[in-house]
């Protein structure tokens, strides 16, 4: 019964269909992420035991959530800096970008991993993308407006 409802609404509701939709290409564009970050090395980091397979899948997501994670750090950051500034036309653009992209995300280079006391400032990062202030919206999301 539940289930024939929600088929009904489901037909009848364009909202609902557009919210599933949506809901599913969120699913998809993860999915993809990771078939990307599995790729690199021509896939060869797999393992050859069941712990190693499983270690590198693990991973592979801790990667795929940082990638996530710092694409919304800076969506976030460029939203805040736009609506301060009521650039409506950057505001649509930002709202539209998905954090799960990864165009802005280097899977093939080379990494030096060294043991630092400093992060990376996400703030300097950003400094040269046109129209952000840094100020304003670091100024802003710390006193929660």
């Amino acid at each position: 019964m539940v289930k024939a409802n929600y088929l009904l609404n489901y037909i009848d509701d364009a909202g609902l269909r557009n919210y599933v939709q949506r809901a599913l290409n969120r699913g998809e564009a993860y999915h993809q992420l990771r078939r990307a970050i599995s790729n690199v090395n021509g896939d060869q980091f797999r393992g050859s035991s069941d712990g190693e397979i499983l270690l590198w899948n693990e991973c592979a997501r801790l990667v795929t959530n940082a990638i996530i994670y710092f694409n919304s750090s800076i969506l976030s950051q460029l939203l805040t800096s736009f609506e301060y500034q009521n650039d409506n036309k950057r505001i649509q653009i930002v709202k539209q970008a998905s954090p799960v992209a990864w165009y802005n995300i280097n899977l093939k280079g080379t990494y030096n991993f060294e043991v630092s006391e400093k992060l990376p400032d996400l703030e300097e990062l950003m400094r040269s993308i046109d129209g952000y202030l840094p100020v304003i919206a670091k100024r802003n999301s710390a006193t929660g407006q």
